[in-house]
């Protein structure tokens, strides 16, 4: 890879926005484009499930171990084993399962961590691409199906390997410890926090910084989006059960009709935002699946809703769960349920908590990129309902801020026409989803080159 000039760390700052500077590092990532590409393409092929990331893991450490980092791949991990046994059956290794924690020290400075996340989707990809996934394996539960890298975590993987052969040879630039990171099981919403449980802020040098990115298929290739604060959202999963009394469909007043009592709650539930919660503020209640019965003419004796709700404020996460339990409850009463018969509502404690993308470090990096790739490529944009386990890495120690930016996949072509039909091209977790993918690696390796070297100058 092409070095750069030397230069102190003190003055990398205002180095990093000389167009002559920002040129060689552009040159420097296309030179490394190939190998970047190649990578990509492995992971691509070879994609493995949430906790299964057995070979995914060792690929990635291998690639860093190569470039001087000290790598952690297997050490105790009893938080996950407690947390999984009755499903997986075996003991994972890595750190918080096949996590992996690299870690370079390169002299005095501060600490910045450096995530991607490993896992890939139960999806049979569609995408026709020449390097189109085959793979098909089992999940942790011991179900086969077909795998996919739908949401792109195999860019996130690739890009993070190329910035981390842009820093090594940049090591003259910058000080202080780079630890970089493999997070398993993001899709499952349990790798960040198992990783953290298992020790990584207290076993490894501990972060002043965590930055992370995500290939977007909403957002153009040739571009990277940011957030300011609240990103992505709280992401829980609400079942209720709704007992009733069944009975024959010609003789509703001979029983309690759970599908009548289902119907109310959920028009009860629309109540929540509208007018329990602060305009100003921002939630979602969706009902996605609505369960009952097995013929015409049975009334049946129970019904199923499964709810998703988004939030981004601790506040109105609580109220939006509270009323739920509230009027489910409520709407049961009103039927003339007895308490004995009063619904079951489940709030799964796994959660996904909101992102918050501190402000200032937020404007320290995106300043840094923009003087790297170009103002006229860097876009803001709005917060997303989404939901990510980064957010852990900041709600784990509030102390230490965090930051996630977007490198654009999508076709910026077919992001125009998308545009003028309004017609959306296949994004993360479709079976088509295809990243674009010289302009996102590329763009991706400078950007995070470039916001973590900002970070070690301090």
């Amino acid at each position: 890879m092409k070095k750069f000039l030397m230069l102190t760390a003190a003055s990398l700052l205002s180095v990093m926005s000389s167009p002559v500077l920002a040129n060689d590092l552009t040159a420097s990532v296309s030179e490394d484009y190939s190998y970047v590409f190649d990578l990509y393409k492995h992971f691509h092929e070879n994609p493995e499930l949430s906790l299964m990331e057995k070979e995914t893991s060792a690929r990635y450490a291998q690639e860093l171990r190569s470039l001087g980092f000290n790598v952690t791949e297997n050490v105790g991990n009893d938080w996950v084993r407690e947390k999984v046994k009755k499903d997986v059956g075996e003991v994972l290794p890595g750190v918080g399962g096949y996590g992996v924690v690299a870690v370079m020290k390169n002299g005095d400075g501060p600490t910045v961590m450096l995530r991607a996340d490993i896992d890939a989707l139960p999806l049979l990809e569609k995408t026709g691409l020449p390097y189109q996934s085959t793979a098909v394996g089992l999940d942790h539960k011991g179900n086969e199906a077909p795998i996919m890298h739908a949401c792109a975590h195999d860019s996130h993987m690739a890009i993070m390997i190329g910035a981390a052969r842009q820093l090594v040879d940049l090591k003259d630039e910058w000080s202080g410890t780079l630890v970089i990171i493999g997070q398993p099981a993001e899709e499952l919403g349990l790798g960040a926090i198992a990783m953290l449980e298992d020790g990584l802020y207290r076993d490894y040098p501990k972060p002043d910084y965590v930055l992370a990115t995500h290939t977007s298929g909403w957002d153009a290739a040739g571009t990277i989006a940011y957030t300011s604060g609240y990103a992505l959202a709280n992401v829980d999963s609400v079942d209720i059960t709704i007992k009733g009394i069944g009975a024959h469909g010609s003789a509703p007043h001979m029983g309690k009709d759970p599908v009548v009592i289902g119907s109310q709650i959920i028009n009860a539930l629309q109540t929540l935002m509208s007018r329990e919660v602060n305009p100003l503020e921002s939630g979602v209640v969706t009902v996605g699946s609505f369960q009952a019965g097995y013929k015409h003419n049975i009334i049946p004796d129970e019904a199923k809703l499964l709810i998703t709700v988004r939030s981004y404020d601790d506040g109105v996460r609580k109220t939006l769960l509270d009323g739920i339990k509230r009027i489910a409850n409520a709407q049961a009463l009103s039927a003339g349920l007895p308490e004995e018969l009063m619904p079951e509502v489940k709030i799964e404690s796994d959660y996904t908590p909101s992102t918050f993308n501190d402000p200032g470090m937020t404007d320290r990096v995106m300043k840094a990129i923009g003087a790297s790739i170009g103002n006229d490529k860097v876009v803001a944009r709005p917060p997303s309902m989404g939901g990510e386990d980064f957010s852990q890495f900041h709600r784990y120690d509030r102390s230490i801020p965090t930051f996630i930016f977007w490198t654009g996949g999508v076709d910026a072509k077919m992001m125009a026409m998308s545009e003028k039909t309004g017609s959306l091209p296949p994004a993360n977790h479709s079976p088509f989803f295809a990243p674009q993918p010289e302009p996102a690696l590329k763009l991706g390796v400078q950007s995070m080159t470039a916001g973590a070297l900002e970070l070690f100058t301090e």
